[in-house]
């Protein structure tokens, strides 16, 4: 996980760091999910050299939504490493700078996180290489599978590594002290249905796109928010 002043992204590593023709890394295939500000691009570098990979291994960057702090970043990534971006076709528009983002339906209690969050700088159009849809499957982590889950943004969702057990919900669930429905939705009944879907998925490890993740008993704590 690499945290930023607001938000993180997950780097999901493919295969072994230790190269077999001799070079550190030369082995593994990267995934970056989200990407962070625009001015992550050097942390998110910097944080995959220090794990011992090469950054160029970075084949593919997928966005849980278009909000500016998990997409500022990509196309910097992107072009220095290859990569090729990922996001929903609803939130590719609003990625690529062609639609803006959907205003949240704010609740009273969300007013100063709201204030605190628009001092993200704002994210340059950006690329999106392909466009996802509800129940493609990834080329990593075994079969990743793209979960829509509507409501934080219209596009926004989560991305389900079955295998191994692995849920990165994007801003569909946060964590705040407990497991909890994600702020700033544009749909807040759909939201709540996204929640419910993914917690339905029982996974052992949640990663979220802010606060810490779950690495122990991860399926109850999203049941117990989901119920809530």
């Amino acid at each position: 996980m690499f945290r930023f002043p607001i938000g993180q992204a997950y780097l999901w590593c493919d295969g072994t760091p230790d190269s077999t023709d001799g070079g550190p890394g030369g082995g593994a295939e990267l995934t970056l999910i989200d990407a962070g500000d625009v001015h992550a691009a050097g942390a998110v570098e910097d944080g995959i050299r220090r794990l011992g990979l090469d950054p160029a291994l970075l084949s593919r960057i997928v966005l849980t939504h278009g909000h500016r702090d998990h997409y500022g970043a990509a196309q910097e990534l992107a072009d220095r490493f290859g990569a090729r971006i990922m996001a929903h076709r609803l939130d590719a528009p609003v990625i690529r700078g062609e639609r803006e983002v959907a205003d949240p339906v704010l609740l009273d209690w969300e007013l100063p996180l709201w204030a605190h969050a628009l001092t993200v700088p704002d994210a340059p159009p950006t690329r999106v290489d392909r466009e996802l849809e509800d129940g493609d499957e990834l080329p990593f982590g075994g079969g990743a599978r793209v979960v829509h889950c509507p409501g934080h943004t219209p596009g926004s969702i989560g991305v389900h590594l079955p295998r191994h057990g692995v849920l990165f919900t994007g801003d569909s669930v946060a964590e705040a002290g407990q497991v909890m429905l994600g702020v700033f939705n544009t749909d807040r009944t759909e939201a709540e249905a996204s929640l419910r879907r993914l917690a339905s998925l029982a996974p052992d490890i949640a990663c979220f796109g802010h606060g810490a993740p779950l690495t122990t008993d991860a399926a109850a704590g999203l049941r117990a928010a989901a119920q809530r």
